[in-house]
């Protein structure tokens, strides 16, 4: 897998899925810039030998900045995982309105926001990949996830979208949506309701982040040129 230098920015690269991928990466000779939406965090992603940058996706003023640093320093990112987001779950009927738009606000507005100013380097240098990392809830429709499988689904739409848009310009887009991953949201799953999620799954077993990064490694290569629309699951078979 040849990197030759690449450099690849994921959002949300301080804990979880995020920053396996981030360290995935690393580990194969990428340069990788990374966010987080607090200090602790870009100071977590720095420690592991990234570039780590403060990013709070629902906060125009924050993402204005960003897209500063990005213009000033790092115009030659070759690669996007849009990973960065939240759960504010409720059922429909005791939703608020603010936990829709906030959810909503930092997974497909801020997603539109990076990609849009990434996307014009890619374009100037005829080659980029861009992950989006969408879910399984997109789907099947998770109970007391309305916002959140909106907004996944509406992620996938744009990645198909963009990527006939720019599918010429030798830049590929892609969804990955993982099931259910060991990370430390789901280790606080308590053990009935894990027990009744394993059923459903054939593989019987929780995901580990290193079977979704290794997706995303591969899908960032020359190797996966020829993948570009394609929302790709990693979920043992919840859905199929």
């Amino acid at each position: 897998m040849q990197t030759d230098n690449k450099k690849v920015l994921i959002t949300g690269a301080s804990r979880g899925i995020g920053k396996n991928i981030a360290l995935n990466f690393k580990e194969e000779g990428y340069l990788v810039v990374g966010t987080a939406t607090s200090r602790l965090g870009v100071k977590e992603i720095s420690k592991n030998g990234h570039i780590g940058i403060e990013l709070n996706l629902d906060n125009n003023e924050s993402i204005d900045a960003f897209l500063k640093i990005i213009d000033n320093d790092h115009q030659d990112i070759n690669i996007l995982i849009n990973n960065a987001g939240i759960t504010k779950d409720n059922i429909l009927l005791r939703m608020r309105e603010e936990e829709w738009l906030k959810v909503i606000n930092i997974h497909l507005n801020g997603a539109f926001r990076i990609t849009k100013k990434i996307l014009k380097n890619m374009i100037k240098a005829k080659w980029g990949r861009v992950i989006n990392i969408s879910s399984t809830a997109a789907s099947i429709g998770n109970k007391g996830q309305a916002n959140y499988s909106a907004a996944k689904s509406g992620i996938e739409a744009f990645s198909r979208t963009v990527a006939n848009e720019v599918g010429s310009r030798g830049i590929t887009i892609n969804s990955v949506a993982p099931g259910y991953i060991e990370t430390d949201m789901t280790k606080n799953i308590d053990r009935k309701a894990k027990e009744e999620i394993l059923e459903r799954i054939p593989l019987s077993r929780f995901g580990k982040a290193e079977e979704v990064s290794d997706l995303i490694l591969f899908l960032s290569s020359e190797e996966a040129s020829y993948i570009t629309g394609q929302t790709i699951h990693v979920n043992g078979g919840l859905f199929m």
